[in-house]
């Protein structure tokens, strides 16, 4: 295992983050800390979560995911080995049920849902809090062509980076980040904190794969110029750049054979470029997985990369994509496939 910095802090965080939003939900609690252990044993220290995890979200789950983390934290006593991240939630329709619905991302609802966080997962503090999407109305989850809500009733994102950085300044909260986020987001974020003498956001977690490269559009350049690193999340869309769901294929327990909810990587463009990355991925000896996970592990913006698994075998695999270094020939082969078939499953 490798780590590299996040952005401008003294911590370093290994290239490979797990991801946990399986527990709770696919994985039981004994399962979600045998991965802890192993994902550790790797070289692995940072893990993320968010409040409203498992996935996908409903109430009579909400919170376990950290629970299950605080649960090991409890019985193992391994903070300082980890470097912890969560999340706030953004609104939402289907979340009536936490804090009464209405989400917004003001001092009510921050500072509710970090204690809530923090009871949940038996610590103190986070290393990393993120907020998980923006209030206001913008392009996030797949959406394309913006459009503009001028009469919106949404939080300033300075009043937003005031009260995150009260949570820094009380040590509940060591850095800030951002999800989901926009370019403009981003730089309205830094350019408050800039301008405020305020915390600077060190990270942004987006999707980030082989069909949804979108983040090279806009977000690159900040990650390089502002040091606000990419933390990838999705680098599998969902597991289907295995080549698991191609041809109809719905393996028992998988996430896509679960819930139809999920058909972001599952479109007929999707398809169709996925298979030709599964192609070069066998013609050169490659499992599909792997070279989809060591290509985001490779690109030069990078924080980490998110990855999730089930399944022990998974978890494995994944990891294990670290020590794989792709050709130039292989590399030559992706850009073929993308400049066919760009973004297909933004």
């Amino acid at each position: 295992m490798d780590y590299l910095p996040l952005g401008r802090t003294d911590l370093e965080v290994s290239r490979i983050g797990l991801g946990t939003m399986t527990f709770g939900q696919q994985n039981s609690e004994a399962e979600a800390h045998q991965q802890i252990d192993y994902a550790l044993e790797r070289g692995i220290n940072f893990i993320d979560t968010a409040e409203m995890y498992p996935v996908p979200p409903m109430a009579e789950t909400q919170g376990r995911t950290e629970a299950y983390i605080g649960s090991w934290l409890k019985q193992y006593g391994r903070r300082d080995q980890i470097i912890l991240a969560s999340k706030v939630t953004g609104p939402g329709e289907i979340f009536s049920y936490l804090r009464g619905g209405n989400l917004k991302h003001n001092r009510q609802h921050i500072e509710a849902a970090l204690n809530d966080s923090l009871k949940r997962l038996n610590t103190d503090y986070l290393d990393l809090y993120q907020i998980h999407w923006p209030e206001r109305s913008t392009n996030f989850f797949g959406k394309l062509g913006y459009q503009h809500a001028a009469d919106e009733d949404t939080t300033p994102i300075l009043e937003t980076l005031q009260v995150l950085s009260e949570l820094v300044r009380d040590g509940r909260v060591r850095h800030i980040g951002v999800s989901n986020e926009s370019p403009w987001g981003v730089h309205e974020y830094l350019r408050q904190a800039e301008r405020e003498d305020l915390p600077r956001v060190q990270s942004i977690q987006n999707p980030y794969n082989l069909v949804n490269r979108s983040f090279e559009v806009g977000l690159a350049e900040f990650s390089h110029r502002e040091d606000v690193g990419l933390l990838a999340y999705s680098p599998l869309g969902f597991g289907a750049l295995s080549g698991k769901y191609l041809n109809g294929q719905r393996p028992p327990g998988a996430r896509l054979t679960l819930w139809d909810r999920f058909s972001r990587y599952t479109s007929a463009q999707g398809e169709r470029a996925i298979a030709r990355y599964v192609e070069l991925a066998q013609q050169h000896g490659l499992d599909p997985a792997q070279m989809a996970l060591a290509w985001v592990n490779s690109r030069p913006f990078l924080t980490s990369t998110l990855i999730g698994a089930t399944s022990m075998d998974q978890l494995k695999v994944n990891i294990d994509s670290i020590d794989v270094v792709l050709s130039d020939e292989v590399l030559q082969g992706i850009e073929d496939i993308h400049r066919d078939c760009p973004n297909p499953s933004p």
